[in-house]
């Protein structure tokens, strides 16, 4: 018997996505598997410090910490390093972490003398409490490396193919996937390829930045075929978005037909006024996504949820890096919520 808990903290922003994971898992409970949502306390004390309770029994139970991550970055390392602390001395079988989103995760290597490496330091952390790790779209996979324990990197690909087979038939049409720099270009190629093995034929384009001496970026060059195309751009994180808008905008200079995006992370640091320029901006719902007409999200609770039961009960989880769309039991189509 599998006794899982999923430990959450219900007054976080994005506590949405944890019960919508949780209602996938229940939905699969059996005689061998069984799923409870314990809470997170805080207390906080005059002097601005906090402590942190788990609020329920998880002795003996395999423990899955779906860290919130709709919060200030520092907020989120320090609470984070205290609710791994107090999970460890609550005597779990096994502690599992699942970071929707991974912050610090662009802070990856020593881009100057005497610079911290952030993502290393959370690595370091994580890698003494938790036993593993889950997450979606690293910012890039090389980061599992820093980790000590198994860290898994998901993608959402497949995810984001299914909703436009489902809701946009009509923009597979004709159809580039664009790269807003030469960096992304194995995320753009990956899609092109899963898209090729549903029978869907999609070109490739580039957005190249030309820098002057102060390493500003003085213009973007797109290289591909866009005219009369539906073009969309694919990256993993929308910051302020600046690099996506200076693509679409070369793009639409390039004849463009449609320009939509598609991100998985959406952090909009800069709001989302700006992205009237898009005819649609697709997101998923790792960070709660903003409201605005042509903002549509591409939820992977689904995605998450198979994947936490996938973990508990021993399953590999390669199914769910298959290009599947048909009625095989295993295809994400199938995990309606």
């Amino acid at each position: 018997m599998e006794d899982v808990a999923l430990i959450a903290d219900s007054n976080g922003v994005g506590y949405d996505f944890v019960k919508g994971i949780f209602k996938y898992l229940k939905s699969k409970e059996n005689d061998d598997f069984s799923v409870s949502l314990i809470d997170v306390e805080k207390k906080f004390f005059r002097d601005g410090e906090f402590k942190i309770k788990i609020g329920g029994n998880i002795r003996g139970k395999r423990c899955f910490i779906i860290y919130d991550p709709n919060k200030n970055p520092s907020e989120w390392f320090t609470e984070l390093v205290f609710l791994l602390e107090a999970t460890t001395f609550s005597s779990p079988e096994e502690i599992n972490l699942v970071l929707p989103y991974t912050s610090f995760a662009r802070q990856d290597r020593k881009d100057e003398s005497r610079v911290s490496v952030n993502v290393k330091a959370l690595a370091d952390v994580v890698s003494l409490y938790a036993d593993r790790g889950l997450t979606v779209d690293l910012h890039t996979p090389q980061i599992q490396e820093y980790f000590s324990i198994p860290f898994d990197n998901l993608y959402s690909m497949i995810s984001l193919i299914n909703h436009v087979q489902k809701h946009h038939q009509g923009f597979l049409k004709d159809l580039v996937i664009v790269s807003p720099d030469l960096g992304g270009g194995k995320r753009a190629d990956y899609l092109v390829k899963k898209l090729k093995e549903r029978g869907i034929e999609s070109g490739v384009a580039f957005g190249h930045k030309n820098r002057d001496r102060d390493n500003e970026v003085s213009k973007t060059v797109i290289i591909g075929d866009v005219a009369g195309k539906n073009c969309l751009i694919v990256d993993d994180i929308i910051d302020t978005g600046n690099t996506l808008i200076m693509t679409a905008n070369k793009l639409r200079e390039k004849g463009a037909k449609g320009i939509s995006a598609y991100c998985t992370h959406g952090l909009f640091t800069e709001g989302v006024d700006k992205f009237r320029v898009f005819d649609r901006v697709f997101i998923s719902d790792t960070i709660k996504p903003p409201v605005a007409s042509n903002i549509e999200v591409v939820s992977l609770v689904r995605l998450f949820g198979e994947a936490i039961y996938r973990t508990a009960t021993g399953l590999s989880l390669s199914v769910l890096f298959e290009n599947v769309h048909d009625n095989n039991q295993h295809s994400l189509e199938n995990y309606d919520i």
